[in-house]
């Protein structure tokens, strides 16, 4: 699926339309990383202390105003147990964003993340955009991963990044938004 924009044009009364983006984006990581309460926290403003595993994948959608822009998310939620692996190209394949998560206090979930950025940058659109969120940033007291090794592992792959929190919401709605006006700009 191509993003889809239209242009400004103008309506019968000489004001122009606003411009609507839709686009896919697909959320990446291992399990329990907290992809499905990003997700539920920006599409909902939820947040559940005990999130269900993803089976397979979930759907959701979110329409947000950049500017004059209506940029509508089409997000992938995929589950990140180790048996759905090899699903994650039917979900990737065609999207204009991915968003890889990892747990900022599991080591092992960073160095999994890495390992989803290089597929995605093997497979996926060579126009993808692809974000680095690390969750969890609510529990900066047992980090394990450091902002520095993460922001350094990001720039030099060209990705955005923020660590991010769905239970306090921090960042969350930034997160999305900051992939948002990278797409439609």
């Amino acid at each position: 699926m191509a993003a889809r924009g239209g242009g400004a044009a103008q309506r019968p009364n000489g004001i122009p339309r606003e411009k609507v983006c839709q686009f896919k984006l697909v959320l990446l990581g291992e399990s329990a990383v907290g992809k499905s309460s990003l997700v539920l926290r920006f599409v909902k403003g939820q947040f559940h202390e005990y999130q269900e595993s993803t089976i397979g994948a979930a759907f959701l959608t979110q329409t947000v105003n950049l500017d004059d822009t209506t940029v509508k998310f089409e997000i992938w939620d995929t589950a990140g147990q180790e048996r759905y692996h090899s699903l994650a190209p039917m979900y990737y394949r065609g999207a204009q964003a991915a968003v890889v998560v990892y747990d900022i206090s599991d080591g092992d979930t960073f160095v999994r993340a890495k390992n989803w950025v290089k597929e995605l940058q093997r497979q996926a659109s060579p126009s993808i955009v692809i974000a680095l969120a690390g969750n969890k940033a609510d529990l900066k007291d047992i980090r394990k991963v450091h902002i520095e090794d993460a922001q350094s592992y990001a720039e030099d792959n060209g990705l955005l990044f923020m660590e991010t929190s769905a239970k306090s919401d921090q960042n969350v709605q930034e997160l999305f938004l900051a992939i948002g006006t990278y797409r439609h700009t």
